[in-house]
């Protein structure tokens, strides 16, 4: 059997048509799309469709969005871009505490910066609470900032409510959709927001580009300066190829989630299921709760996620820590400490995360490694 690979949260497999796409750019098509000569402007040509395209699954205008290096530069255009231009107007943040480290050092430079930051909690199960939001606003807030779905848990946020609660009081909103994308459906209108993030690599599509959508009116300062692309949000010469590769890849995500979802979500409810059937002491993470139907966060009382890990990836298989590891020790993971769970579970947190290639060959080799796995360390 191939390698088992499900650490999707992490990065998944570029698409073959993808990389069929992304080719002509890259040794025939490969112009400067600021160019005025020919070769140029089908490089432009080809940057523009691939902004209508994915324009057309957002429902965006394709003038709002902003094609960037990453999730990570984008939600740091967002953030720092908008509370930077509206610092006249109020100085107050809010974001929560289970944001991606993207977000949370982003707010956290703003509040270096002078701004007030308020970090909103999650409940038990790592869900923020709407109402939550709605009390931390004040007269001077400028922006609030939340996840679609959790990164380690899976667990989708409150995202219209917020929005709903933003508008009335005509607070900007920007939503981390970079693990949603690919896996729900994100209409900006319905939803709502004012901002938006995604990254290619998250749904089969390359690494290194993500995109920013910015609702018209929504003034950003750059981050990057030097030049007037990406009409003059976003200086230095566009990644041609890997835009195309972006497009592709959401137009092939659009075409297939409603396939792709019940197949990860059917083999994700049967992991949980015997997971918890044979091996005891076990926690499948915001079980109860709405989930990106391709995560699976568990907990293993009374073990360590680092000799978890190691033996999956002995025996080829592949996932992730729920806590990061720094220099041998292993430390919780902050979604965790924000949903207060306790250390027996917490510190043999493991997250398991699908995608539409996953096989239930693949889950059952899992299963039969981790019931294996689990006997021996707790043997010792």
């Amino acid at each position: 059997m191939r390698q088992v690979y499900l650490d999707n949260n992490a990065t998944t497999r570029p698409d073959p048509d993808v990389i069929d796409a992304m080719l002509p750019f890259m040794h025939e098509i490969y112009g400067n799309p600021s160019s005025i000569h020919r070769p140029g402007q089908m490089a432009r040509r080809a940057m523009d469709d691939a902004r209508e395209t994915v324009a057309e699954h957002l429902d965006a205008d394709p003038k709002e969005l902003i094609f960037t290096a990453g999730g990570s530069e984008a939600n740091n255009l967002a953030i720092l871009g908008l509370a930077r231009s509206r610092r006249d107007k109020g100085r107050h943040v809010i974001t929560t505490a289970i944001e991606h480290p993207s977000v949370l050092e982003a707010f956290d430079t703003l509040r270096r910066e002078g701004f007030d930051l308020t970090i909103v909690p999650v409940n038990s199960s790592g869900v923020v609470e709407a109402a939550a939001v709605r009390e931390a606003v004040t007269d001077g807030t400028i922006l609030v900032s939340m996840m679609y779905a959790n990164n380690e848990i899976g667990t989708f946020q409150p995202i219209e409510a917020v929005a709903q609660i933003c508008d009335e009081i005509g607070i900007p909103f920007h939503v981390d959709a970079v693990q949603a994308g690919g896996r729900t459906h994100l209409d900006v209108d319905q939803l709502g927001v004012d901002l938006l993030t995604l990254s290619a690599h998250k749904f089969h599509g390359p690494k290194g580009v993500g995109l920013l959508f910015a609702r018209k009116g929504i003034e950003l300062e750059p981050l990057i300066r030097g030049g007037h692309h990406e009409r003059a949000r976003r200086a230095g010469t566009e990644n041609v190829p890997s835009i195309v590769g972006f497009a592709k890849a959401m137009d092939l995500a659009e075409k297939r989630r409603d396939a792709d979802v019940a197949h990860m979500r059917w083999l994700r409810d049967y992991f949980e299921g015997e997971l918890v059937a044979r091996i005891k002491d076990v926690r499948v993470t915001a079980q109860d709760r709405p989930r990106l139907p391709n995560t699976s966060h568990v907990c293993f009382k009374n073990l360590e996620t680092e000799s978890i890990l190691l033996n999956l990836d002995l025996a080829d298989i592949a996932a992730s820590a729920g806590s990061a590891c720094s220099s041998g020790s292993l430390s919780r993971s902050h979604v965790l400490d924000a949903m207060g769970m306790d250390d027996e579970y917490a510190m043999g947190a493991v997250r398991f995360s699908l995608s539409r290639e996953t096989t239930a060959q693949e889950i059952d080799a899992t299963l039969d490694t981790l019931e294996e796995t689990v006997r021996r360390l707790r043997s010792v």
